[in-house]
């Protein structure tokens, strides 16, 4: 061969290996980027989206050039729905069948994720993704059992529960503060200049920023602490609320009820649920003021949220991946009625509820409004606890911008929609552990406009609230009260208690609901 037809085989051989590097560029680009946003503590009517007064539009434009889900559930309390998004099983599965600090000796409630479940970060570095987080994890409070363990690549934010949006060593009992870290280390963030929302928002934007720009796709979960209590927000942001809910909860809650029969988020063939039996009329509250702005400080928290999702999708509009991404938003559970009917207040020296020395809830009047239309609260298994907004948007596959879909899905749907989308292979053996298999379904053929095969039965626990989803009939019970059965095309507010006209449905029901918590190793409570 001489040196021409030497340098000539060289190009050719250059331009096929870089024909195979483009190509493989290409293929790891034509993946999808996922987003996947979770809120804590909001309730199903607390988004301009799905009803609302408070002004999200950053999530409402989501919306709109997405898909709003009207029948999506969680696992009703922040622990096990973190347990259930994360792994795509039950929460006991994943051993946090209850919070993370265990009450009995098994291992569905071990308080921390088990070697018995894989999380979607794990699932998808394996697959070659980017795997980042940003917010609250609050399903393993010690080391080996931080994101970083659990297959997270880089992590900021807040291992325990809430806190003090301001300032983390407030904690809300003497002694105890709560856990934050950058990765594997822990960190406390600065005295002057901090706020809980905004942070998670900045490391959100500044992991898209290092990591975006890649030829590896990403994964990356953002957990909000926002609206849980305590009730903090910045100044600025409370002004824009204050004397916007001097009409009341009961007047809130028509409202609300109005908006979401024109939205089509609801059917005007189910009642707006009556007023929760343990809070007062509007008209009989004497501390008016305070109340008002307890409110209106919620409404800021949320406010504040929403334009941290407003930055968070910017940045991908700046990285050009916004239509290679899905990006989705939920939230853990329904509102939260801690504190009673008014809500707990824990201040000192009178300070106004909001700052850094306040340390109070909206209670169980306000939670009523922000579940609008549904019963109950937040740690109960009836709608108001566990009905959450999902959104999704996925420009190059959801076409249905702006639409609605009541087909039914629950927390466990993630991440086998994770798996799905990025062609990740969900193992039956990892690190030499059986792997628990998953128990969702992809919601794609959703995103496609399609109709998926309905779960043929979900199942609910928490605390012993019980509840069991078969098609239209749903049978559920308070811990220590009876089964009650509704008709969910007909009465999804729950209203009219069908358990005694259907005795063989509930009997039915009851044995599923049997045979599912014995093999996931349930403790019944209130029996």
């Amino acid at each position: 061969m001489n040196r021409r037809e030497f340098l000539k085989s060289v190009a050719v051989g250059t331009l096929a290996v870089n024909g195979l590097a483009s190509s493989c560029t290409a293929k790891k680009q034509s993946r999808p980027n996922v987003i996947l946003i979770m809120v804590d503590d909001m309730g199903y009517s607390d988004l301009g989206c799905y009803g609302s007064e408070i002004p999200t539009h950053n999530i409402d434009n989501l919306a709109n050039e997405g898909l709003r889900f009207t029948q999506f559930y969680n696992a009703s309390r922040c622990c096990p729905t973190r347990a259930s998004l994360m792994t795509g099983l039950y929460p006991h599965q994943a051993g946090v069948g209850d919070m993370v600090n265990p009450k009995y000796d098994s291992e569905a409630y071990e308080g921390y994720l088990n070697d018995k479940c894989v999380t979607i970060a794990e699932v998808l570095r394996d697959a070659g993704y980017t795997t980042l987080m940003s917010g609250k994890w609050h399903v393993g409070e010690d080391r080996p059992h931080w994101p970083v363990d659990r297959g997270f690549d880089r992590y900021f934010g807040i291992i325990s529960g809430g806190g003090n949006y301001f300032d983390i060593t407030k904690a809300k009992r003497p002694g105890v503060i709560r856990k934050m870290a950058i990765d594997d280390k822990r960190w406390m963030p600065p005295k002057k200049g901090f706020y809980m929302t905004n942070a998670i928002t900045d490391h959100a934007v500044e992991f898209l920023d290092e990591y975006g720009k890649k030829d590896k796709p990403f994964f990356m979960y953002v957990a909000y602490t926002a609206p849980h209590w305590p009730l903090h927000a910045l100044p600025e942001d409370i002004e824009k609320f204050l004397g916007k809910y001097n009409m009341g909860w009961d007047e809130l809650r028509k409202q609300r009820y109005e908006r979401m029969l024109q939205m089509g988020i609801i059917d005007k063939k189910w009642p707006l649920s009556p007023r929760d039996p343990a809070v007062s009329p509007w008209e009989s509250i004497k501390n008016k003021k305070d109340m008002e702005r307890r409110m209106a400080v919620y409404a800021a928290q949320i406010y504040r949220m929403d334009i941290g999702v407003g930055e968070i999708l910017k940045k991908l509009d700046e990285l050009g991946e916004k239509d290679n991404t899905l990006v989705l938003f939920l939230s853990d559970n329904g509102a939260c009625h801690e504190g009673g009917p008014l809500g707990f207040d824990r201040r000192k020296n009178g300070v106004p509820i909001g700052g850094v020395d306040s340390y109070a809830s909206y209670g169980r009047s306000w939670s009523n409004a922000s579940n609008t239309p549904f019963r109950m609260h937040k740690h109960w298994v009836h709608e108001g606890g566990i009905s959450t907004p999902l959104i999704a948007r996925w420009p190059q596959v959801i076409k249905q911008k702006g639409e609605l879909t009541n087909q039914a899905g629950h927390i466990v749907d993630i991440m086998t929609t994770c798996v799905d989308v990025a062609g990740a292979k969900y193992p039956a053996i990892r690190n030499g552990k059986r792997i628990t298999p998953m128990q969702g379904k992809s919601l794609v053929p959703v995103f496609k406009g399609k109709k998926r095969k309905a779960h043929d039965y979900i199942f609910w626990e928490h605390e012993g609230n019980e509840a069991v989803r078969h098609g239209k009939w749903k049978l559920v019970e308070k811990t220590g009260g009876k089964w009650e059965l509704y008709d969910m095309e007909q009465d999804r507010t729950e209203l009219n208690d069908l358990s005694e006209k259907y005795p063989d449905i509930k009997k039915q029901l009851i044995a599923k609901w049997d045979e599912w918590a014995k093999k996931i190793g349930v403790v019944r409570r209130g029996v």
